[in-house]
């Protein structure tokens, strides 16, 4: 077939699919790359997170952000806090088409292009984006990577084991990315590689699985109904997944995917790709194992809605530690976006090959179907999201924790886990304050749906609710410090603050001292040794991996010969 992008020069071809990438994230993140931070729902990034035990998994708080926060600790102690944030946004939306591009075994141009629209373009990318879910999106982002890293591993290739490492590192800041580049690198390296895989995977991991199995927790069987998936049109439930859809919270799900036409576009996209892999079996090594974890990934993220399957999971997130990963199981289905990406991308392939003319035209057309069946992502959903800044009043009391050394942990209040102040235009977000205070900072973890409350993990949580509740000392429960966050929905107990020492009063904050000796042996973590041991073994492998990509061997080699 005669490959109308093909038609140039050499570097034009060469800089369509990398062109074309970054193209497609300014359309999605440009409106967020001006200066401030984008702070909705999930996503809260500072002007310099702090680095405290929770950050490291060695809190009395589950490990669902390990090692997020650490890694995000250390750069903004390099790189301003609004800079990291845009640099992930960016890459995020830019590293997943160009790999999906680069992954389809073409020499056609157009059809990589077709490939890189279809990954960069999804459902699942805009619900995860408009509710804050920035490692999902770094994590999906590197999964065409680790495809090749993988594949490269299983044709023996020099380099491809600190490749698959190196790309999986952005992937495993938190356990659910961890397993999304996991089931991806043994898919594409297959059974024979699966050692050296299996040796990445849990080193890597390792930062959230030891402090996990060391303080095993369970979740709350509501969860299992509250966060399933959900139909976002007509076509129900198991079709908006097959659309890369479905999430539970339908306050971040664009306008565009209940529009009547979705649910057949899906269903034809989808038998469409089906069709093309068929033919991508033929032409690359792992397909099958692909598309059995997309396969894989559907299966899960739909478990919920079917009556056994509802059971099933009510029974494993409440009995057993570590399976409340299962929960939002709508985030599976990014195994899924591969398969359907470069299957669609094959399949228009072989489709266009029988036009007698117009096949600029028809792989066009094939490359800008996701946009214009979902044209909501564009411009961060129509100027949903924007950047703002922060208060003054959080730096004046950032100020005044870090020059004062008495112990202690810092308590908000009201008691909740989101917020929704009028300088971020009333968007519901978390509570900053754990990534902007110097100290330790407690937080309501319990999470509404609904209106129905999923109970958090985090131990300390009983006892402080319990002594406020009895205007109790809150120092004989660790916490040494109360920051009261106002313009946002709550109430506080006047009763609670009366006998605390007022520090500093702003218009959105004010920080009370809490008098008397503070019991500091209240916030009870796993032990020190193993998490840390676990942080430096994956520091240790990727940074190893990265230098070993930054200077080949042969360089190493010739610089050991001078040396001796």
């Amino acid at each position: 077939m005669t490959d109308p992008g093909l038609n140039g020069p050499t570097w034009l071809r060469r800089s369509a699919l990398p062109t074309v990438s970054a193209l497609l994230s300014l359309v999605i993140v440009g409106p967020l790359l001006g200066a401030g931070f984008v702070l909705n729902y999930d996503m809260v990034f500072s002007p310099t997170q702090p680095l405290v035990p929770d950050s490291l998994g060695l809190g009395s708080a589950p490990a669902r952000s390990v090692p997020a926060d650490a890694v995000i600790a250390a750069l903004t102690h390099v790189l301003a806090g609004d800079v990291v944030q845009k640099l992930i946004l960016f890459l995020s939306f830019f590293l997943g088409p160009l790999g999906a591009g680069r992954l389809v075994p073409t020499e056609s141009t157009g059809v990589r292009l077709v490939a890189a629209v279809g990954y960069g373009w999804t459902a699942y990318l805009a619900e995860r984006l408009f509710m804050g879910h920035w490692p999902y999106l770094l994590a999906y982002a590197c999964l065409p990577w680790i495809a090749a890293a993988g594949l490269a591993l299983r044709r023996g290739e020099p380099k491809a084991w600190v490749r698959l490492v190196a790309w999986s590192a952005p992937a495993v800041l938190t356990p659910s990315g961890g397993l999304l580049a996991a089931g991806t690198a043994f898919a594409a390296a297959g059974w024979r590689r699966a050692l050296p895989t299996l040796a990445a995977v849990i080193v890597l991991n390792a930062p959230w699985w030891v402090p996990s199995i060391l303080r095993p927790g369970v979740s709350s069987p509501d969860a299992v109904a509250l966060f399933d998936a959900r139909a976002e049109n007509w076509g129900g439930a198991v079709t908006s997944v097959l659309g890369l859809g479905g999430y539970w919270n339908s306050e971040v799900v664009p306008a565009s995917r209940a529009l009547p036409l979705v649910p057949i576009l899906t269903i034809a996209v989808t038998v469409i790709a089906l069709l093309g892999c068929r033919e991508l079996a033929r032409r690359w090594e792992p397909a099958v194992a692909i598309l059995g974890l997309g396969a894989l990934g559907v299966f899960l993220a739909v478990l919920g809605t079917i009556p056994v399957g509802a059971e099933l999971l009510r029974w494993a997130v409440s009995e057993i530690p570590g399976a409340g990963l299962l929960r939002d199981a709508q985030k599976w289905v990014a195994w899924w976006a591969l398969p359907l990406a470069l299957g669609f991308a094959v399949a228009t392939e072989q489709a266009v090959r029988h036009l007698p003319r117009g096949r600029l035209a028809a792989l066009a057309a094939a490359a800008l179907l996701p946009v214009i069946s979902m044209p909501d992502l564009a411009f961060a959903g129509f100027g949903r999201l924007e950047t703002v800044h922060y208060p003054q009043d959080w730096a004046e009391v950032r100020g005044i924790l870090l020059t004062d050394d008495r112990p202690g942990d810092v308590l908000t209040l009201p008691l909740s886990t989101f917020r929704r102040f009028g300088w971020n235009d009333h968007r519901t977000q978390l509570d900053p304050a754990p990534r902007i205070l110097p100290k330790t900072t407690v937080i309501d973890d319990t999470v509404y749906v609904g209106g129905r409350p999923v109970a958090g993990e985090d131990t300390r949580l009983p006892p402080i609710r319990e002594t406020l509740a009895a205007h109790g000392d809150l120092g004989a429960v660790g916490i040494g410090w109360v920051l009261v966050e106002h313009g946002t929905p709550g109430v506080v107990d006047p009763e609670v603050l009366e006998p605390l020492a007022e520090q500093y009063r702003g218009e959105w904050l004010t920080l009370y001292r809490v008098p008397g000796p503070v019991d500091t042996a209240t916030a009870v973590g796993p032990m020190r040794f193993p998490v840390l041991l676990a942080d430096f073994s994956a520091l240790l492998i990727v940074t190893l991996s990265w230098l070993w990509l930054a200077l080949p061997t042969g360089r190493l080699s010739g610089l050991t010969r001078r040396e001796e």
